[in-house]
């Protein structure tokens, strides 16, 4: 039976916008682990008031206090409600989770969460409704959304509201085996915790537009449709990725559990913050990675880099004279296209693993200039590439 990668979006059939929430009696803003700031604009902020040196560690000698998670960061995670989404899929109506990344009202989420449709077809929701764990709900406008990274960020009036901004934490925050906490809507179950640990990193999952996402965090904590653009928190209460997807043979989850990664997610935040979308580089290759018994068989002149296995016509990776294969010869369970040249490096940084070029490019921008380093005939040179604008449908 083929698995599938299922994003977690949950599509109601019948929702009312405009009605609250239910009274989720978890909410818990008075205790003595938070402290309230009243702004003159009567917004409060929820701040940390007993985790902040904590968050200052690097997670590994924190204890994994699934219940302090949850008290403390709760009430930075929201419900998001998209109404009028293109396709009409389940009424027009679709809920996900998100969370508070600031306290002037901006909410992260998947850009999946509050869109419809794919590539040059992706389209917004006509309306978004975040909800609190104290049952506020507010209408909230989006910002921008981030197709390739399946992120979106919106902005409500936060007059009015207690918000709990979440830190971001860092990728070298994440390693495998460490406890983690997901917090979210399932099935439209708000306010749910799962735990697990981080079972994987450096997963390759699909995007809204036909690329891959590089660098995704696989753990095995509970998430199911719905938990869409909600926290992977670690011990100290830091994200350390947007949950996304399911690998799934049923489509509900089976322990197989995939996080947009938080470096990402931060870029792309970044750039929604200034122009309200998100921009690529783009190389216009296919690979396939490099391991030592392919190379012998290739004779390749190296056993890890990213062997080119097409170029796309006029793009710039040919323009700037990088070769792809041809043909089509087995070996072990695939099969190759051969000739093509294999990146080793990026700027100096090597190419490893199979996702280090698409990881490595994202340090660049469109009309960067990169300098690639490749084995052509088992000798190695340097070519300088200036990378286009990666566009929203996937060359096929």
């Amino acid at each position: 039976m083929t698995r599938a990668l299922l994003p977690l979006l949950a599509l109601l059939a019948a929702l009312a916008l405009g009605a609250c929430g239910r009274d989720d009696s978890t909410a818990d803003t008075g205790t003595s682990t938070t402290r309230t700031v009243e702004r003159q604009t009567r917004v409060e902020v929820l701040e940390d008031g007993g985790g902040t040196a904590a968050r200052k560690d690097d997670g590994a000698g924190t204890a994994f206090d699934a219940r302090a998670i949850y008290r403390r960061d709760s009430p930075g995670v929201v419900t998001v409600v998209s109404g009028g989404l293109p396709g009409g899929a389940g009424g027009g109506t679709g809920l996900g989770s998100g969370f508070v990344v600031s306290g002037d009202g901006e909410i992260a989420t998947n850009a999946h969460v509050v869109t419809g449709g794919e590539g040059k077809d992706i389209r917004a929701a006509k309306e978004v409704y975040v909800r609190f764990q104290d049952r506020n709900q507010v209408p909230a406008r989006i910002v921008g959304f981030d197709p390739f990274a399946d992120v979106a960020l919106l902005k409500v009036d936060p007059r009015g509201l207690r918000l709990r901004p979440l830190p971001l934490g860092s990728t070298e925050d994440v390693r495998i085996g460490s406890p983690v906490a997901a917090i979210g809507s399932p099935f439209g179950e708000e306010q749910s915790l799962s735990v697990g640990v981080i079972s994987a990193t450096d997963r390759s999952i699909e995007s809204l537009t036909g690329f891959q996402t590089a660098g995704a965090v696989q753990t095995d904590a509970a998430i199911n449709q719905g938990n869409s653009g909600g926290p992977l928190l670690d011990a100290a209460g830091r994200v350390l990725g947007i949950n996304s997807q399911i690998r799934t043979d049923t489509g509900t989850g089976s322990g197989v559990g995939f996080a947009v990664p938080v470096d990402l997610v931060r870029r792309s935040l970044d750039q929604l913050r200034r122009s309200g979308r998100a921009r690529y580089a783009y190389l216009g290759v296919a690979t396939a990675p490099v391991f030592p018994q392919l190379a012998r068989r290739f004779d390749l002149g190296t056993d890890t880099g990213a062997w080119l296995q097409e170029v796309t016509a006029d793009g710039p990776a040919q323009r700037a004279g990088l070769r792809g294969g041809s043909g089509r010869t087995r070996f072990q369970d695939r099969a190759y296209a051969e000739g093509g040249d294999v990146v080793a490096r990026v700027d100096g940084r090597p190419v490893r693993a199979e996702s280090d070029l698409s990881r490595a490019l994202q340090r660049f921008g469109p009309g960067d200039e990169v300098t690639l380093e490749i084995v052509r005939g088992g000798e190695r040179r340097e070519v300088r590439v200036r990378l286009g604008e990666r566009p929203l449908d996937a060359p096929r």
